[in-house]
């Protein structure tokens, strides 16, 4: 057997990124007690959060970066806007991201790079989405006419334009996340990618179960303590089903995949899928040098992210499949396999989407023909996966599930390094529409 490094090690001539702390408000399910809060306030108030936790008053950080997916074309500049409503000093820089659902560790991705090159000392990476506020759009023929009775010089010219419209042109466009090119939802897509890998009901439900037991666990013992800040009144996550029981999972029934001829019985449900959500997260990033100054604490070291696309539009490959082809090379990159890690946070966009990952990483045709390796990458230890819960219990609005994240991949090693004397380690993976998927490491500082 292999002896398993002790540390990874930062390349010459880079420094260290550390993760000093995260905060978050709680999630809630779409239509509930965030409905009429907007991105813009969320943000502002988990940065906010942020900012009274480590003393950041008046601070002037490197940059904060962020976004969200569904955002109103008000909030071209909304990670700004955050900043510049907060209490942070109005000197620090502020820019929007966006990845899908892989926008905050991408935004973490980014200020971690400039951070280990010495271009900024801190930062503050994070997200925000509503579904609740999301925008509504008009339809086509409503918009070409009104820009172009906007256009016009004459009143006769704007009416001319205005007349052009049809009943039917009224009609607003709701916001959607289906893909463009296919047509097809991020659940329908996976149900296709399930089906293909034979992942069973059964199978799901447990993962779904395993997320909420662990959240409400980690809730209960006040892991999130110092991760969370009430918002509106919201101390807990209220998607978190405590009570919730494979029977209760069981009874469920489908939603997704149920078209899908010769896949069998359809499998995914609402139990076992991600609900809408609103919700916001931020994450603060450092060089130990800073930290230090600040004398901040210091809980794990950003060591390395890789990203990947697969092809899903001609059905080479599943839409949420792009970490699996991640993960393999990152930790190839940094010396390590997946007996290194201590700790993975898979995004449970669906509980198929953890089980396909896992299946794909333990079969050795498709590691070999798919991934380029030798043989399969390995099996994980069901028992080291998402351990304070994920995105099942806890919901997913979209750019904010990336913090969560690595708030709480930061603080389980910074945790078990503190038990063991031991370093400990974390691979975060994060499945995204448009085929993308986002991974990182981090390990104990």
């Amino acid at each position: 057997m292999a002896t398993r490094p002790t540390t990874t090690s930062t390349p010459p001539g880079v420094r260290d990124a550390v993760v000093v702390g995260g905060n978050r408000i709680p999630f809630s399910r779409a239509g509930r007690r965030y409905a009429d809060a907007s991105n813009q306030e969320m943000l502002t108030a988990a940065i906010e959060g942020l900012v009274a936790r480590f003393g950041l008053q008046g601070e002037r950080l490197g940059e904060v970066a962020g976004g969200a997916v569904l955002k109103h074309s008000r909030d071209f500049n909304l990670v700004r806007e955050c900043v510049l409503g907060s209490s942070l000093s109005p000197q620090t820089p502020a820019y929007d991201v966006q990845q899908a659902c892989a926008t905050g560790l991408e935004a973490a991705i980014a200020v971690t790079n400039k951070i280990r090159l010495g271009q900024i000392d801190s930062a503050i990476a994070g997200g925000t989405d509503t579904v609740s506020d999301a925008p509504i759009a008009v339809g086509e023929g409503l918009r070409r006419a009104l820009l172009e009775a906007s256009h016009a010089k004459t009143l006769q010219g704007r009416l001319k334009a205005l007349a052009k419209l049809r009943p039917a042109d009224l009609k607003p466009l709701t916001p959607s996340t289906d893909e463009p090119r296919t047509g097809l939802s991020m659940g329908e897509h996976q149900a296709v990618t399930t089906a293909r890998w034979g992942v069973t009901r059964e199978a799901q439900d447990e993962v779904a179960l395993a997320s909420h037991r662990n959240l409400a666990a980690a809730w209960d013992a006040g892991f999130f303590d110092d991760l969370v800040t009430p918002f509106r009144g919201l101390t807990r996550d209220d998607n978190l089903r405590a009570d919730t029981s494979l029977e209760k999972l069981a009874a469920l029934a489908p939603v997704f995949g149920k078209a899908l001829a010769g896949a069998g019985e359809a499998t995914m449900t609402a139990g076992n899928s991600t609900p809408l959500t609103d919700g916001a997260s931020a994450v603060l990033f450092a060089s130990r040098e800073w930290a230090t100054e600040h004398d901040l604490p210091v809980l794990a070291r950003f060591v390395d992210a890789e990203t990947a696309a697969v092809d899903f539009v001609h059905g080479q490959e599943g839409l949420l499949m792009a970490p699996a082809h991640a993960a393999p090379r990152l930790l190839a990159r940094n010396g390590l396999t997946l007996d290194d890690i201590d700790f993975f946070e898979i995004h449970e966009a669906f509980a198929s989407t953890v089980l396909t990952t896992l299946a794909a990483w333990e079969d050795d045709e498709y590691c070999r023909t798919e991934l380029g390796l030798t043989g399969p990458l390995g099996k994980v230890d069901r028992a080291r996966i998402n351990v304070n819960g994920s995105s099942l219990a806890a919901g997913h609005p979209f750019a904010a599930t990336g913090g969560r994240i690595l708030a709480t991949a930061a603080k389980v090693v910074a945790q078990r390094a503190a038990e063991t004397g031991a370093p400990a380690r974390a691979l975060i993976s994060i499945c995204a529409a448009g085929g993308l998927g986002a991974t990182a490491i981090l390990e104990s500082a």
